[in-house]
């Protein structure tokens, strides 16, 4: 069907017919923020972005499965192609203290709480009456 209407039409449904890639699981502790992303097929590190800002992380890249087996593809299931996805984090994060790993297809992301040493607080005046 990508042949038939074009890469471009099916972004205009994506998350709705194709599920978003990269595929990911978040998990969140006191302190840090994990991501995992399926991301087949990376064979350098360059070839994906991680973008942090605030509370949000952005991941792009592409992930090609191609495979020289010699032969023509006669079913495809692994989604591939350029992706570009923008998570939302439950807390701030630092931009100082992060790292990302990337092993048996997955990249591995991990995040840390930002945690100000200043504080907003302020007290408030009661009134009694």
């Amino acid at each position: 069907m990508d042949r038939f209407f074009g890469e471009e039409f099916w972004n205009e449904f994506e998350g709705i017919l194709k599920p978003p890639i990269p595929q990911v699981n978040m998990y969140q502790s006191d302190n840090e923020i994990i991501c995992i992303c399926n991301i087949p097929g990376i064979d350098d590190g360059k070839k994906i972005d991680v973008l942090i800002d605030y509370a949000s992380i952005q991941i792009r890249g592409e992930m090609n499965v191609h495979p020289d087996y010699g032969g023509h593809l006669i079913q495809e299931e692994i989604l591939q192609g350029a992706f570009d996805r923008t998570l939302e984090l439950p807390f701030p994060v630092r931009s100082d203290k992060y790292h990302a790993d990337y092993q048996n297809g997955l990249l591995i992301i991990h995040l840390y709480r930002l945690i100000t040493k200043e504080s907003n607080k302020r007290k408030v005046p009661i009134k009694i009456k």
